[in-house]
């Protein structure tokens, strides 16, 4: 085996973006008082695998639907250039859809004891969100390839993801977490629009409807300044509704790289915007470490 292959398959760059939205429950549940560092890590473990699981399954997916091809100014996939086979593939996506279950199982008894009803409802959420990192790219009707990937990031890393982890831990929430929930959201849909902005025209040719496709680069680079804008006031009005120190305002520090972001989306060629995916995942990590750390500092003084 390959370890080197099976590491750039593994697409850990996109971790920091996965781990984001679990940070951001943890700080606010650290906020609140109800941080357990056992719950914690545990949703980390599981987000891990979770997202892995949806970078191995998007491999394998793209590659059979013919998204991966020499037309793509993305990276090379593992599939697709033959440094993985299907049947490999296949068999590390059912590998991690097992490791994400036990990490999660483990997580909910941690958490929850033998409170059966809430287990159960979150072992729902567990297993929808596999089947939807598995369907994204793979089966015969592919939600990604019909632009309704944006709504699934919007949902698994920012409501759920968020507002899960943060339940998990504090065994309770608010209507004002939607709104961090949203920032983490936005950020991440963020991250998928530029990736659909460099693969316009080669998901095209795979008949791949994403957004970008659906609606143009020209109106896909206005989306993303939607996206960067709304993610930011959603955590400026959560902290005017929840004032208590002018600390909670620290995230404002991360404006000048979104900024960077969108400039570099509106101005650069299509081939030249790969390194702006990792600029905005990690735009977005250091945005909910600055919030989070705001949030504590603001109930501490």
């Amino acid at each position: 085996m390959n370890t080197k292959v099976w590491l750039q398959a593994f697409r850990l760059r996109t971790l920091p973006l996965a781990l984001s939205c679990i940070a951001m429950g943890g700080f606010l549940a650290s906020a609140a008082g109800a941080f357990q560092w056992n719950i914690f890590l545990l949703c980390v473990s599981t987000t891990i695998f979770l997202q892995i699981l949806s970078n191995l399954a998007n491999d394998y997916g793209d590659s059979i639907h013919g998204a991966d091809s020499t037309d793509r100014k993305g990276p090379s996939r593992a599939v697709q250039s033959g440094a993985i086979s299907s049947a490999q593939m296949r068999k590390a996506v059912i590998i991690f859809v097992l490791l994400c279950l036990a990490s999660g199982i483990a997580l909910l008894f941690v958490s929850f004891g033998i409170n059966w009803n809430a287990i159960l409802f979150f072992f729902g959420l567990g297993i929808l969100s596999i089947l939807a990192a598995i369907a994204y790219t793979v089966g015969r009707k592919p939600y990604g390839y019909i632009g309704l990937g944006d709504l699934s990031v919007l949902i698994f890393f920012g409501l759920v993801g968020v507002m899960g982890s943060y339940y998990l831990l504090a065994k309770q929430i608010t209507w004002q977490q939607i709104l961090p929930a949203l920032s983490c959201g936005l950020f991440s849909i963020a991250v998928l629009n530029i990736n659909n902005i460099r693969d316009i025209e080669s998901d095209l040719k795979a008949g791949k409807f994403s957004i970008p496709v659906r609606i143009g680069r020209e109106r896909a680079i206005v989306y993303h300044w939607f996206l960067l804008t709304s993610g930011l006031l959603s955590a400026a009005v959560y902290c005017v509704l929840t004032f208590s120190s002018p600390w909670q305002f620290l995230f404002l520090a991360s404006v000048p790289l979104f900024i960077k972001n969108g400039m570099a989306v509106s101005t650069r060629p299509s081939h030249e915007l790969d390194p702006y995916l990792k600029q905005m995942a990690l735009s977005t990590l250091l945005f909910v470490l600055l919030f989070g750390i705001g949030q504590i500092l603001g109930r501490s003084f």
